[in-house]
């Protein structure tokens, strides 16, 4: 039965009880009694009160939907709003899914897309630094070398200090360039990518260990990127805004024979704070593998990122 009609039978209940009453030996004088009014009164309240729970109950599906649509976040897929019924709200809400699914498809293209321009901008940009910048501010240190050898004493001093800040900024440069570009990840693997990670880390003040289990399955370029990526931004909101001590990376099989991946600090935790742009950009590349990413409390305070992806069952050699 369709929500109009569905409604409308139901005022037509309340209309018809009361078309029943005045068809009974109910009388009203003229000018009407207070018992008689009171009678009147108690009636209408009753119809209002009988109306008001009927709608409720009509339109509770509604409101389901309602709240489904308030709460709905692309970011978070899979949740759908359940079927229940027949007739207009049924429609509505398979309707609604629908869109959910389209958006969430469309948004996983658009994503990918993005973020492989992306990539590729970051490898151009990390090439130029190493090419340009890099090469440029090695010749700078050669000649400060030559002229340092041949200068008085008073002025090798100072050119000395000024190898110094230049050999600086060149390994400056290089670590943004590795963090632009991940080599290691390319040439080497997963595997040597996270404790290379770890390690460039790791300060006197941040001990930043890596777990990672032998026998995991066969990860294609893509998968192996966004754990990758997931990891640097775990470890990076660790070092930044945590305040912690100490970070776990493990990176282990899943029994479904997904990987899984998870930071773990003993920091500040979030402390209910809405998520930034590093943490929705981690769903975002979660999406395109299919991945599920989790960001909470640790077991033992601090803030653990959790992400698990999708079967894979070919073992890795």
């Amino acid at each position: 039965m369709s929500l109009y009609w569905r409604i409308f039978l139901l005022n037509a209940c309340v209309l018809a009880v009361a078309v029943a009453l005045l068809l009974g030996p109910v009388t009203v004088s003229t000018p009407v009694l207070f018992g008689e009014a009171l009678v009147l009164l108690g009636g209408l309240a009753a119809m209002l009160v009988a109306n008001a729970v009927l709608l409720r109950v009509g339109l509770a599906p509604l409101a389901r939907l309602n709240r489904a649509m308030a709460t709905a976040d692309l970011l978070k897929p899979g949740t759908r709003p359940a079927v229940t019924g027949g007739g207009e709200t049924a429609a509505l809400t398979r309707t609604f899914n629908a869109m959910l699914d389209r958006l969430e498809a469309e948004r996983a293209a658009s994503t990918g897309r993005v973020l492989t321009a992306l990539e590729a901008e970051r490898r151009r940009i990390a090439q130029e630094l190493h090419d340009e910048i890099g090469q440029t501010l090695t010749a700078v240190l050669l000649q400060l070398k030559y002229a340092a050898d041949r200068a008085p004493e008073p002025v090798r001093t100072d050119l000395h200090q000024a190898q110094e800040t230049t050999r600086a900024s060149l390994d400056e440069i290089r670590r943004i360039a590795r963090r632009l570009r991940p080599g290691v990840l390319e040439e080497l693997g997963l595997h040597s990518a996270l404790r290379s990670l770890a390690a460039e880390f790791t300060t006197p003040g941040l001990g930043v260990t890596a777990h990672i289990t032998p026998g995991l399955p066969h990860l294609d370029p893509a998968t192996e990127l966004v754990l990758y990526r997931v990891a640097q931004e775990g470890l990076t909101n660790a070092a930044r805004h945590s305040g912690a001590t100490r970070v776990e990376v493990h990176l282990r099989r899943l029994p479904h024979g997904g990987v899984g991946l998870l930071v773990r600090d003993d920091g500040t935790g979030t402390g209910g704070a809405p998520e930034g742009a590093g943490i929705q950009g981690m769903r975002e590349r979660a999406l395109l593998i299919g991945a599920e990413l989790s960001v909470g409390p640790g077991p033992h305070g601090g803030t653990q990122v959790r992400l698990e992806t999708p079967d894979t069952p070919k073992a890795a050699p």
